[in-house]
C-alpha cells in the first residue's frame, strides 16, 4: 500500500480530518509565526538569498582576476568584497541552511508536533536575519565593509589597520548571528531529547537528525568562544584594552587560536548536516538499507569527538604550536570521514539506482567531498602545508570541502523534500540540466585554482603579473565560474513551473523511509493526526511491507520476482517500492536486530 492509501484508509477508520499545509497565508502571520516548518523555509529562503549574493561577490573576485591588470575595482574594494564574500557564505549561507534543514525536518523525522521552545526558534531567525542585514550595511558606511578577510586576523582588525565603522559593523553581526546559532542549537538538542514520538529509540531515529543533533552539541563548543573573542576584538577597537595588540602585551597568536577552535568544528557544523541529507537520499534511491547503520552514527561521534582537537592545522605556519600532534589528529579525523564514505558507496554497491535529480546531486557530492579531502590530507602534513599554506591550493580545497559538497547537498535536498515542503515534483529534466552545468561549472572553476596554488599563485591578491604565468588559468577559472552561474537558471525556471503546477506529488513521492513521509505534502499546522508503529530506523518502509500481504506471504515474494524477470514491461503493484527494489528490501530491514514487533522506549 502506498502512504496516501494508508492515510486515507485511517481517515474512513475515524482518523481526524487533515488540513493541509500548515504554513501562514498573510503577511503578519509569517512575521510573527513560530511554527517549526515556516521558520525552517524563511531559513531556506534567507540563505539562499544570501546565496546569491556571494555569488554576485565571487563573480567581482573572478572578473577582477580574469587577465593581468586592474579590472573593474580597486585594491581597497577588491578586499572589501572577498572578504565578504567569505563571511555570507560561511556565516550567513552555509550554517543557517543546516538550520533550515534542522528546522523544517527534525520535528516531523522525530513525530514531534514542533520544536521545543517555539517562540525562541523565531527570536534565532530573526537574530540571524538583522546580523546579515548589518554586515551588508558596511558596505554603505564610510571606509566601507570589513577588508580583512572572514578570518579577522589582528592586527588588521584593530584599531589601526581598519580604523572604519564597517569592520565594527562586521563584528556586531557575527556576533548577532552567532548568538542565533547558539540558541538554535540548545532548541533542537532539547527536541531530540524529550520529545521524541514513542518508539523512536536513539538507534532508530534518522541518520539526519543524528547528524544534525551532534552538530548542534558542535555549535553550543564553538559558536560561544567565537563571541567572546569578538567581544574581545570589539573592546580592543573601542574601549582601549590589549587583547590582541602586541605593542602592549597582547596577543595575535590568541585571536588565532580562539577563531581556530571555532573555526575548524565549524567545517564540521557545515559538513554533518548535508552529510545527514545524503545519508537520507543514497538509500531510497539505491532501493535498500543503509549500509552501516550504527557504523555511521559511530562515525558521526568519532568527528565530533575529535572536531575540537585539530584546530592548529590552520596555524602550522606561525611556528606557534606543536605540529606532531595536530598533524596526527588531522590525519585521524580523516579515518570516520572515510568510513561514511565507504558506508555511502556500500549502499549503493547492491542496489537498483534511480538517477533522479536527488541522487545526481548526492553523487555530485560524494566526487566534490572525496576530491576536497584528498587535499585536506594533503594540507595535514606540516611539510607541504608550509610550501601551499596562504596560495590558491587552500582555495581550492576549502572550496571542494566547504563550498561545492554544501551546493551539491543543498540541491539534492531541494530536489528530495521539494515535494513534502510542497506537495509538488521539480522537473527531473531540468534538475539533471541543472546538474550537469553545475558540476562542469564547479570543477571548471576550482580545480585549476589546486594548479595556480602548486605554482605558487598567493590568495588575497587583486592582481598578478603577466610573467607570472597566471592568465591562462584564471581565465578558465572564470569562465568556469560563469558556467556554474548559468546553472541557477534551470532551477529558477523548475521552482517557477513547479509553484504553477496542480500538487499532485502525494505523500512518499519517493517511496522514502523516514517519519516525515507518513503525513501528508505540505505537513498540517502541527506535523500528524497519526503515526505509524516505529520498529526500526525506517518506519514509513515498514508501514508499506507490513500493509502488503501479498509480498509479506511465504513463496509469494519469490513468484514476484520470478513474475517481473520474465516480463520486461511488467509493473509491480503501488507502493511496492519500485520493479527494481522488490527483491532488495524486505519488511524491518532496518538495523540494529529489531524483530519487526513494534515498541520500545527511549533510550
Amino acid at each position: 500500500m502506498t502512504v496516501d492509501e494508508i492515510l486515507e484508509e485511517r481517515l474512513a477508520a475515524g482518523a481526524p480530518a487533515v488540513a493541509h499545509g500548515g504554513l501562514p497565508r498573510t503577511l503578519t502571520g509569517w512575521l510573527t509565526t513560530t511554527d517549526h516548518k515556516a521558520i525552517g523555509i524563511a531559513y531556506a529562503v534567507t540563505s539562499l538569498v544570501f546565496l546569491v549574493i556571494g555569488g554576485v561577490l565571487a563573480g567581482i573576485i573572478r572578473a577582477e582576476l580574469a587577465a593581468p591588470g586592474l579590472q573593474i575595482v580597486n585594491e581597497a574594494t577588491y578586499n572589501s568584497v572577498f572578504t565578504i564574500h567569505g563571511s555570507v557564505m560561511v556565516f550567513l549561507f552555509a550554517v543557517p541552511f543546516g538550520f533550515a534543514l534542522a528546522n523544517y525536518l527534525v520535528p516531523l523525522q522525530i513525530g514531534a508536533p514542533d520544536l521545543a521552545f517555539p517562540r525562541l526558534n523565531a527570536l534565532s531567525y530573526w537574530l540571524y536575519l538583522f546580523g546579515g542585514a548589518i554586515m551588508l550595511l558596511g558596505f554603505l558606511s564610510n571606509g566601507g565593509a570589513a577588508a580583512f578577510g572572514w578570518f579577522a586576523y589582528p592586527p588588521l582588525s584593530g584599531p589601526t589597520g581598519s580604523p572604519g565603522l564597517g569592520a565594527d559593523l562586521w563584528i556586531v553581526s557575527i556576533i548577532l548571528t552567532g548568538t542565533s546559532g547558539t540558541l538554535s542549537a540548545i532548541n533542537i538538542i532539547a527536541t531530540v531529547s524529550m520529545m521524541r514520538a514513542p518508539g523512536m529509540t536513539l538507534f532508530r531515529m534518522p541518520i539526519l537528525t543524528w547528524n544534525l543533533l551532534l552538530t548542534n552539541f558542535m555549535v553550543l563548543l564553538a559558536f560561544p568562544v567565537l563571541t567572546g573573542a569578538l567581544f574581545m576584538l570589539e573592546a580592543d577597537r573601542r574601549f582601549g584594552t590589549h587583547f590582541f595588540d602586541p605593542t602592549s602585551g597582547g596577543s595575535p597568536i590568541l585571536w588565532q587560536h580562539l577563531f581556530w577552535f571555532f573555526g575548524h568544528p565549524e567545517v564540521y557544523i557545515v559538513a554533518l548536516p548535508f552529510f545527514g541529507v545524503v545519508s537520507e537520499i543514497f538509500p531510497v534511491f539505491a532501493r535498500r538499507p543503509i549500509f552501516g547503520y550504527k557504523g555511521l552514527v559511530l562515525a558521526t561521534l568519532a568527528i565530533t569527538a575529535l572536531s575540537t582537537s585539530v584546530w592548529a592545522h590552520h596555524m602550522f605556519v606561525t611556528g606557534q604550536v606543536v605540529l606532531p600532534f595536530f598533524a596526527a589528529t588531522s590525519f585521524l579525523i580523516a579515518v570516520p570521514t572515510g568510513v561514511k564514505v565507504f558506508n555511502w558507496i556500500g549502499t549503493m554497491w547492491t542496489g537498483a539506482l534511480r538517477f533522479e535529480p536527488p541522487l545526481l546531486f548526492a553523487l555530485g557530492f560524494l566526487v566534490t567531498f572525496v576530491g576536497g579531502g584528498l587535499t585536506g590530507v594533503m594540507l595535514a602534513s606540516p611539510s607541504l602545508d608550509f610550501h601551499l599554506s596562504d596560495t590558491y591550493f587552500v582555495v581550492a580545497h576549502f572550496h571542494y570541502v566547504m563550498g561545492g559538497t554544501v551546493v551539491f547537498a543543498l540541491f539534492a535536498a531541494i530536489y528530495f523534500w521539494w515535494p513534502k515542503v510542497t506537495g509538488r515534483l521539480l522537473s527531473r529534466r531540468l534538475g539533471t540540466i541543472q546538474f550537469v552545468l553545475l558540476m562542469v561549472g564547479f570543477n571548471m572553476t576550482f580545480f585549476v585554482m589546486h594548479l595556480l596554488g602548486r605554482d605558487g599563485m598567493p590568495r588575497r591578491v587583486a592582481d598578478y603579473a603577466e610573467i607570472d604565468g597566471f592568465a591562462g588559468m584564471n581565465m578558465i577559472a572564470t569562465v568556469g565560474s560563469v558556467i556554474l552561474a548559468l546553472s541557477i537558471v534551470p532551477f529558477v525556471m523548475a521552482v517557477v513551473r513547479s509553484l504553477r503546477s496542480p500538487p499532485t506529488a502525494g505523500a512518499d513521492p519517493w517511496e522514502a523511509n523516514s517519519l516525515e513521509w507518513a503525513t501528508t505534502s505540505p505537513p498540517p499546522a502541527h506535523n500528524f493526526t497519526w503515526l505509524p508503529p516505529i520498529r526500526s530506523e525506517r518506519p514509513v518502509f515498514d508501514m508499506r511491507w507490513i500493509d502488503r500481504p501479498d509480498v509479506a506471504a511465504p513463496g509469494a515474494r519469490d513468484a514476484w520476482i520470478a513474475r517481473r524477470d520474465s516480463d520486461a514491461h511488467w509493473t509491480p503493484p503501488a507502493g511496492s517500492g519500485g520493479a527494481d527494489g522488490a527483491d532488495r528490501q524486505t519488511p524491518s530491514g532496518g538495523a540494529g536486530g529489531d524483530d519487526g514487533r513494534g515498541g520500545g522506549g527511549r533510550l
